[in-house]
């Protein structure tokens, strides 16, 4: 095919649906700054739509609509394909709230170009090292069922990175997930929505405030709830005193419950004297 031209972008995804909870969400990293801006589009209880190569963005829109009217994946792309007259340069996968899953890769797209497509998920890639890349994205989704979709679709991207990735690098990521009702307070259902624009190891940034998300919003499990014991008050006494909310002689209680304000924890707060263990590791950090 020649020398792949300058101003083109390397991209991988992976598309997937979790039919115990009914998340749908995209992941994907990008020689590109902020490919989540155009990559990754998802409907709650409808699909989800990645697209890229020489991306057409209306792909995104376009195909969640014919996925609403009740078009399998399949019949989304085939129609999307039709009517696009660079589809030789597109690459798209989709994903439906039956968990069908179609990926396409047009004959114009710069090697190493393709994708595979199983049950709930579609995994595509262009300008790759090779196919392995790919392969290992579909592997990875296949062998962690049960597992949550945001670590599933974050593992693949690492799995796709470790099989040799964009032939360019790397520059940015993101990872899109919807349920309904899943958003912030219950009222939309953006569930997660986290996108690193520039950085020189995005798929370990991505983990990283993805990890951060999951701290901040959601609820502690029962069984990390446990008595704040001398050694672990100790603890916190003294990093809330380096970070300047508890002086010499002060009251704890009312220095950790402003931490915790402060820094938007409300969601982790315990009654005197408990302490959630995520939250208590955060802070102290974890030997």
């Amino acid at each position: 095919m020649g020398k792949t031209p300058k101003n083109l972008v390397a991209t991988f995804s992976i598309v997937g649906f979790d039919p115990n909870t009914g998340e749908l969400g995209v992941a994907t990293q990008s020689k590109l700054l902020g490919v989540g801006a155009v990559v990754p589009w998802a409907e709650a209880n409808v699909g989800a739509v990645a697209t890229q190569s020489l991306a057409n963005t209306a792909f995104g829109p376009d195909g969640l609509a014919l996925l609403k009217e009740g078009k399998t994946a399949q019949e989304a792309i085939d129609a999307l394909v039709e009517n696009d007259p660079d589809a030789s340069m597109r690459q798209v996968g989709v994903v439906d709230f039956n968990g069908n899953s179609a990926t396409f890769t047009g004959d114009g797209c710069y090697d190493w170009a393709g994708g595979r497509a199983g049950k709930n998920y579609a995994a595509q890639g262009n300008i790759l090292v090779g196919e392995d890349t790919v392969t290992a994205m579909a592997e990875t989704f296949e062998q962690s069922e049960g597992k949550p979709l945001p670590e599933r679709l974050i593992a693949c991207l690492h799995a796709a990175q470790k099989a040799g990735g964009d032939k360019r690098g790397m520059q940015s990521a993101a990872i899109y997930i919807v349920k309904e009702k899943g958003g912030y307070g219950g009222y939309n259902d953006r569930y997660l929505d986290l996108r690193v624009d520039e950085h020189e190891t995005p798929i370990d940034e991505l983990e990283r405030i993805y990890r951060l998300h999951q701290l901040y919003f959601n609820r502690p499990k029962e069984e990390n709830i446990v008595e704040l014991d001398d050694e672990k008050k100790f603890a916190l006494s003294k990093k809330l005193a380096e970070l300047g909310f508890l002086d010499e002689g002060g009251d704890f209680d009312e220095a950790f419950r402003n931490y915790i304000h402060t820094e938007n924890f409300e969601e982790r707060e315990q009654e005197s004297g408990k302490i959630d263990l995520e939250l208590y590791y955060y802070i102290v950090g974890k030997n």
